[in-house]
């Protein structure tokens, strides 16, 4: 760093300590004007491209006066974006500032909203609701969270200010898209687009899980991204330094996040990054720390089998007032967790904490946990091999559809239903779950959906009309009420990662992706293709259904991977 220009008259020690920001930034038009109120001229001008640099002359500008009142106006950028928004003014009636107010929200409805309000709006994690001044001849950028709405009031008494523009300004990781889906469905070639740009936008300096709220480094949200990430952008940074904070942030015998089912998840993630990338000297960092957990799980495992971690047992939020459902879950995520950590410590060579683990494995095996008609239970329960998936499909996850769903447990339900050879059931759930989310208006997909929730509901992006219901001031519980729910969550993304699993049929054998399984499942689809990156390269896939129904499938894997069918 010392040897660029701009750091050459700095001092060692202040350049030695400079953090560099890897994310980039850049500017979007508002798309329309949603509605306004108050004295406002020329409001258009303001979906106009412009340069983004203030002048001397006001020319073409928007003006809001509020001589008769407060001005107001709200505005759509399109889409769920990370970042603020840049006001360039021209001219302030009061010489020293006039008095505006910014909201930002991820839904129309959020951004009309009062902290604290009908709705549960509020200004944590991220600021959504500021008071500010605005100058003449200035460039004002303002804010950082996620939103898609911002609206504007000049709340200065008998004032006016003559702007340029309003623009919104991105901030976000310049990661490529190497990954890549496509089908005979364009409903689902969207939707497993929207799961990437989800994560995507959670792809901060850190992997958080909603650009919102919380903004925070949640090791259970992680999995879901985690596969996410690596079927989308292949080996990005951001999971080990991500998993290298939580692990700092997090001396044993403590629980990450204060959760021991998120410390499980650790141990599941830091495995399948593992079998990603092939990385072992990135494993053999983390050593030490497994083995610590190991053992403490170990520890939390009474004589009948039973876990009994007492801190923070979590399942998920639409779980949590079910405590049995909870225990059947956390049951089978201790196994998982049990399972991954044994198969880490065979690829370093730890023989003697690989047999304790799978002698856990045995004890956990033994407890008879019940899904209670649970969907999310019932999946881990089939994933840990506690349960039969075609028993558990006919009688539980395959029951109401896309009914009783979850987003963040989503991936498991899915992968559990496609185990048990259901794949156009699992395509059918997929439209009706994720799609009804897009058809609310989404643009990324949300901390938490019921289906059940659209009826009679107004899209995210407009003012409901008489008898219509709120959906983002109405509906969600624990600590995602109204607008307080996070409409940018990572953890729902499971569909993208599950598409490329199932549909393009992309498995890893072995660690680092020198052996990949592509056995495809089409269900109702004619056709579907794709990429998968690895350490090595992209592998190019296409599949094709033939008139008998058997599939014709074409790949191209770069050197240093074996494709088996």
């Amino acid at each position: 760093m010392n040897d660029r220009t701009i750091f050459r008259v700095m001092d060692k020690e202040t350049t030695d300590t400079i953090h560099p920001d890897e994310r980039k930034s850049a500017y979007l038009l508002p798309r329309r004007i949603v509605w306004k109120q108050g004295k406002i001229s020329n409001e258009e001008v303001l979906l106009k491209e412009r340069e983004s640099q203030i002048s001397l002359a006001a020319w073409d500008d928007c003006v809001m006066d509020s001589t008769d009142g407060q001005a107001s106006l709200l505005l759509d950028f399109g889409y769920e974006i990370h970042g603020g928004i840049r006001i360039l003014a021209w001219k302030d009636s009061t010489d020293r500032g006039a008095r505006v107010r910014i909201r930002f929200g991820e839904s129309v409805m959020e951004a009309m909203s009062e902290p604290g309000g009908e709705g549960n709006a509020t200004n944590d994690h991220a600021r959504r609701d500021i008071r500010t001044g605005i100058g003449m001849m200035s460039m004002n950028r303002i804010g950082e969270t996620g939103f898609r709405f911002v609206r504007i009031d000049l709340e200065e008494e008998n004032a006016s200010l003559s702007l340029k523009s309003i623009a919104a300004v991105l901030v976000y990781k310049d990661a490529p898209y190497l990954g890549s889906f496509s089908c005979s469905d364009p409903l689902l070639n969207r939707i497993w687009d929207v799961g990437a740009y989800t994560v995507h936008l959670n792809m901060q300096e850190y992997i958080w899980d909603g650009i919102k709220r919380d903004r925070l480094v949640w090791v259970g949200d992680m999995h879901p991204e985690t596969l996410t990430i690596r079927t989308v952008f292949g080996a990005d940074a951001s999971v080990a330094r991500s998993l290298e904070f939580i692990r700092k942030e997090t001396p044993l015998p403590g629980w990450m996040n204060g959760m021991a089912s998120y410390t499980m998840w650790y141990a599941i993630i830091v495995h399948d990054w593992f079998m990603y990338t092939g990385d072992l000297e990135w494993l053999r960092s983390q050593e030490e720390y497994l083995e610590g957990i190991s053992r403490q799980l170990s520890e939390c495992i009474d004589e009948k089998g039973k876990d009994t971690v007492t801190e923070g047992r979590f399942l998920d939020w639409p779980s949590s007032d079910r405590p049995d459902v909870v225990d059947a879950g956390v049951q089978a995520i201790h196994l998982l967790a049990a399972d991954s950590l044994r198969k880490l410590f065979m690829a370093l060579g730890k023989q003697g904490p690989a047999e304790e683990c799978a002698r856990d494995m045995e004890r956990l095996a033994c407890f008879p946990a019940d899904a209670d008609g649970s969907k999310q239970a019932a999946a881990l329960l089939v994933l840990a091999g506690l349960r039969d998936a075609e028993e558990m499909n006919g009688s539980v996850l395959a029951e109401g559809g896309a009914e009783g769903m979850s987003t963040f447990m989503g991936y498991y339900i899915l992968t559990a239903r496609a185990m048990a050879g259901d794949y156009e059931g699992c395509l059918a759930c997929i439209r009706d779950y994720w799609g009804g989310m897009l058809e609310l208006g989404a643009t990324t997909f949300w901390e938490d959906f019921d289906v059940k929730w659209m009826e009679g509901a107004a899209p995210i992006d407009r003012f409901p009309k008489e008898g219509e219901t709120d959906v983002h001031g109405t509906y969600g519980d624990y600590c995602y009420k109204g607008y307080r729910h996070s409409l940018c969550h990572g953890w729902a993304s499971g569909v993208t990662p599950w598409l490329t699993e199932n549909v393009l049929g992309v498995r890893i054998m072995e660690p680092g992706c020198t052996k990949l399984e592509i056995k495809p499942h089409l269900g109702n689809l004619s056709w579907a293709k794709g990429t998968f990156p690895t350490p090595f390269g992209v592998v190019h896939i296409s599949h094709k259904k033939k008139k008998d129904g058997s599939i014709e499938s074409k790949i191209k894997a770069p050197a240093g991977v074996t494709v088996i069918s």
